[in-house]
């Protein structure tokens, strides 16, 4: 990676802190972990006392040579917080367990990623993966839009069973979100052409009997709940009945070699083939 991209993203990241109007650093003290850890178990709906990352795990990630990325608000604050480490030395990809914001998050989350963009240029990654609950559509935006990433694989139920206050009942399928490091060779992602969509050919119904997936000649659009985690709540049995309807879509396509590559606004997903594969102009 040259120099100059990593010194574009370090203020890349800096102007995305200043707009969110937050202070982002890697923390590795005793005080300074330990909000981590509150603080994401907050997000979860977990008790301080049963975190989805306990302290000690995230002292031990930095310690492997990973970094715990906190956003700071007004009176230091904590208003979001990011943990990664690197994979194998051949790949040149850095891997993020978790990055969260606060339900206010107005540029939080962009920032923090950010940061861990430039966290992980410097030390000559070019690659960052993660996984997202593919059901999340405001996520699913995020990532495939905002930042720019594909969803290179579908993991079925990856997790097991889940217990925290979000995803309680559900199966955990997940889609890895693989996020090009690299401004110059990054994925674009296609713009949702809602006048395709409407043309295209449904093929599956959805659990609330609109359409699910509709396709044409080379792309395929899958519909997911305007808030799934709303729906676990009032409706466990229909949030189910969606994650194996969307499981079913999302294997398929995937089989066929369709990669999820954008998101729109009303919660289509738009699978196209690999962009991985395909020539750059």
């Amino acid at each position: 990676m040259t120099p100059a991209v990593t010194m574009d993203a370090g203020a890349l990241a800096s102007a995305a802190a200043h707009t969110a109007g937050v202070g982002v650093r890697t923390v590795d003290d005793v005080a300074g972990i330990q909000a981590v850890a509150d603080f994401l178990a907050d997000v979860w709906q977990l008790p301080h006392t049963n975190p989805p990352y306990p302290s000690e795990v995230l002292h031990s990630l930095v310690h492997a040579g990973g970094a715990v990325h906190a956003a700071y608000g007004t009176g230091e604050r904590l208003a979001g917080a990011a943990v990664a480490v690197f994979g194998p030395p051949a790949d040149r990809s850095a891997y993020s367990f978790v990055a969260a914001a606060t339900a206010s998050d107005r540029g939080v989350g962009f920032a923090i990623k950010q940061a861990q963009r430039a966290w992980a240029l410097e030390r000559g990654a070019r690659t960052m993966r993660w996984t997202f609950d593919p059901l999340v559509g405001r996520n699913a935006r995020f990532n495939l839009v905002k930042l720019g990433a594909v969803g290179s694989e579908y993991l079925v139920d990856l997790y097991g069973p889940m217990n925290d206050g979000v995803n309680d009942g559900d199966e955990s399928d997940r889609l890895t979100a693989a996020w090009d490091l690299d401004p110059g060779t990054a994925h674009t992602p296609e713009a949702g052409d809602d006048e395709a969509r409407a043309r295209a050919t449904a093929v599956r119904p959805a659990p609330d009997g609109g359409p699910l997936a509709v396709r044409d000649d080379r792309r395929l659009w899958c519909r997911v709940p305007e808030d799934i985690v709303a729906l676990r709540a009032a409706d466990p049995a229909l949030a189910l009945r969606w994650r194996h309807a969307v499981r079913e879509v999302f294997t398929d396509a995937y089989a066929e070699g369709l990669r999820a590559t954008s998101m729109s606004r009303d919660g289509w997903y738009l699978l196209t083939p690999n962009p991985r594969e395909e020539p750059r102009a």
